[in-house]
C-alpha cells in the first residue's frame, strides 16, 4: 500500500520531506523502532537499523516480515566501535535513538547492564554522530519515568527536576543530562540538532516485551488463565505507539529545518482523560476479547517499587510542534486488539501494519 501521501500532511509531515533522506534508526528490530521504520519507509526514506536481534518470539520485526523489509544490521550498541563504525558508513541526516533496556524490572534484576546500555550505549552514539558530518538531527528516546516522581496529581513539565527510584528510571534521567551535555559541548557549534522525547506507556500490535500489561493480558487469556497484575491501581498515560512516533518525526523535521527552539526536551502524551489505571485498561481489553476466559487478579507477593501515578504536560509540542494525539485510549485499544486478532488468523500483518499506519493517518 502507498500511503506516502494520503493525510500525510493532515499529521504535519511535510509531503517530500522524508523521500530519499538517510535515516538511521536504532533499536529497529523492537516494538517502537519496527513501527517508526516501516512508517519511514512508506514516507520514501532510506532507512538503516542497527539493533540486537528482536528478543522476544514471536515479535514484530519477523511476524510482519519487516526483518526482510527494513535493511540494517545486529550490533550492540556497548560496542562503539561497531556503531560508529555503521553511522560512519551510512552516513545518515537523521538519527532516531531509540534502542535501550526499556522494562524496570529487568533494571531491578541487572541495574549494572542497563546502565551500560542506556547511558554508555547514547553515549557511544553521540560520539558517532559528532564524527559523523552527514548528521543534521538526532532525536533520543528517553521515557516518561525520567522524571523525580512526587506521586503529585499534575502532569510533569519538561523543566520539571529529572530523578528515579528504580535503576530504569535513574538510567532514563541520566541520559537526559548527557545529551544536554554533549548538544552545549559539541553538537550544536556544528549545526547538528539534538533533541530529547519523553512518551508515555504505548500500546499497540506487535509487542510481545515481558512484564509489559497488553502482552501478558493476551497471554495469559489465550492460555485460558486470569492475567495477573502488579499493580491494577497504578495510573499511567496510555497511548497508541505511533502517538509518539508521529511526535518523533515532527521534531525531526524542525530540527533539519534549523528551528532553534526544537533542540531541547520534549513529551509526547495522551489527553488527560486517558490517564487512568491499569485495571481500567485491563476492563478495557477484556471488553473487546472474543469468547469468555477474560479474567485478572491481584498479585499478592512483594514487588519492586513503581510509581503509582504518573502523567505528562505535553504543551510544548501541540503549540510549537502542532503535535496532538489522533487516536482516544479506546480507539487505541481497538486498532491494538484488532492487530492481535488479525495475526491469530494467519493475515498479512505487513499489510494490517501498514493499513494502520494509513488509518492513523487519515484519523480526524
Amino acid at each position: 500500500m502507498d500511503y506516502r501521501q494520503g493525510g500525510v500532511a493532515a499529521v504535519g509531515l511535510k509531503p517530500g520531506f522524508w523521500h530519499g533522506r538517510r535515516v538511521l534508526v536504532t533499536g529497529h528490530t523492537g516494538f517502537k523502532g519496527g513501527w517508526l521504520s516501516l512508517w519511514l519507509q512508506a514516507l520514501g526514506a532510506r532507512v538503516h537499523g542497527y539493533a540486537l536481534p528482536a528478543t522476544s518470539a514471536p515479535s514484530l520485526w519477523r511476524v510482519a516480515g519487516l526483518d526482510a523489509a527494513v535493511p540494517g544490521e545486529l550490533g550492540d550498541l556497548r560496542d562503539r566501535v561497531r556503531l560508529e563504525a555503521a553511522i560512519a558508513g551510512f552516513r545518515p541526516e537523521i538519527v532516531l535513538h531509540l534502542a535501550a533496556q526499556s522494562l524496570v524490572r529487568e533494571s531491578y534484576r541487572d541495574p549494572a547492564s542497563t546502565y551500560e546500555v542506556n547511558v554508555g550505549g547514547t553515549v557511544n552514539l553521540l560520539e558517532g554522530v559528532r564524527r559523523c558530518d552527514s548528521v543534521r538531527a538526532v532525536v533520543v528516546v528517553s521515557s516518561d519515568k525520567c522524571y523525580e516522581n512526587r506521586e503529585w496529581a499534575w502532569p510533569y513539565r519538561e523543566q520539571d527536576a529529572l530523578g528515579g527510584h528504580d535503576p530504569y528510571s535513574s538510567s532514563k534521567a541520566c541520559v537526559e543530562l548527557l545529551c544536554a551535555s554533549w548538544r552545549a559541548s559539541f553538537l550544536a557549534e556544528h549545526g547538528v540538532g539534538l533533541a530529547t522525547a519523553r512518551a508515555g506507556n504505548v500500546i499497540g500490535g506487535g509487542d510481545w516485551s515481558p512484564e509489559r500489561l497488553v502482552p501478558d493480558v493476551l497471554h495469559s487469556w489465550q492460555a485460558g488463565q486470569p492475567v495477573i497484575l502488579r499493580n491494577p491501581g497504578a495510573t499511567r498515560p496510555w497511548q497508541h505507539v505511533l502517538e509518539p512516533l508521529h511526535g518523533y518525526l515532527l521534531l525531526a523535521q524542525a530540527l533539519v529545518e534549523g528551528t532553534p527552539e526544537a533542540a531541547c526536551a520534549w513529551n509526547f502524551g495522551p489527553d488527560s482523560a486517558d490517564v487512568t489505571t491499569v485495571a481500567t485498561v485491563v476492563a478495557k481489553l477484556a471488553s473487546r476479547w472474543p469468547g469468555d476466559g477474560a479474567r485478572w487478579d491481584v498479585d499478592a507477593a512483594p514487588a519492586p517499587h513503581e510509581a503509582r501515578l504518573l502523567a505528562l504536560d505535553s504543551a510544548r509540542a501541540r503549540a510549537q510542534l502542532r503535535w496532538s494525539p489522533r487516536w482516544s485510549l479506546d480507539q487505541a485499544i481497538a486498532h491494538t486488539m484488532a492487530w492481535y486478532l488479525a495475526w491469530r488468523e494467519g493475515k498479512d500483518m505487513l499489510a494490517f501494519t501498514s493499513a494502520q499506519i494509513a488509518a492513523y493517518q487519515e484519523a480526524a
